[in-house]
């Protein structure tokens, strides 16, 4: 039986940061949704930096504004929910006001509420519930709707966690049009975590 979980949101400054530091510090964080059916949280274990305006695999290159990328302007710490082949992938917005950075969560290991998740993602290999961008918003029940949250309060936010032991870096994944940014080494993960996606 899993035991009730106290979550506390990071405070403000944990996300002013550079967007390569919010990248590896956010590993071992905890990524906490609440929704009327229970309360999901998993441990980040994979992320991907994108540097706005001078990284042309981010939505904000050439500082481009539009509906849809408006939040990516405002202050650190905002959450950046889009759709990418109809899956929804969540980023924290960092850097600083004005600048369009953000920090992709490509991947969680399952911390609590996992009978919830397995009900919103049923698999038949655990791990494969919430390996990739796509899978842990769905398992999580992250959705549009929580575009432009403050990742400072409830019911969409992110706790304190354990540093991992061992980082990884390495090129950032399905960004293959994108010239000399696909070779960019901004994804990082925890070093044999079996719910990285690749």
């Amino acid at each position: 039986m899993e035991q009730q979980q106290n979550f506390e949101p990071l405070v403000e400054s944990f996300y002013q940061v550079p967007t390569l530091e919010l990248a590896k510090n956010l590993l071992g964080c905890i990524l906490v949704k609440q929704t009327e059916e229970g309360t999901t949280s998993g441990i980040i274990v994979e992320t991907e930096a994108y540097l706005g305006n001078s990284d042309r695999a981010a939505h904000g290159y050439g500082n481009r504004r539009t509906k849809r990328t408006e939040i990516l302007y405002a202050k650190p710490g905002h959450a950046y929910v889009h759709l990418i082949h109809n899956h929804r992938l969540i980023n924290v917005v960092s850097s600083m006001e004005g600048d369009p950075e953000s920090v992709l969560i490509r991947a969680v290991e399952p911390f609590s509420g996992i009978d919830e998740m397995l009900m919103r993602r049923p698999v038949k290999k655990f791990q494969n519930l919430t390996s990739g961008p796509g899978k842990l918003t769905q398992a999580m029940g992250i959705h549009m709707e929580d575009y432009g949250r403050y990742m400072l309060e409830p019911p969409l936010f992110i706790s304190e966690g354990k540093s991992p032991v061992s980082v990884k870096s390495g090129s950032r994944i399905g960004i293959d049009n994108t010239g000399e940014a696909k070779d960019y080494p901004y994804r990082f993960w925890v070093d044999g975590n079996p719910f990285v996606s690749k």
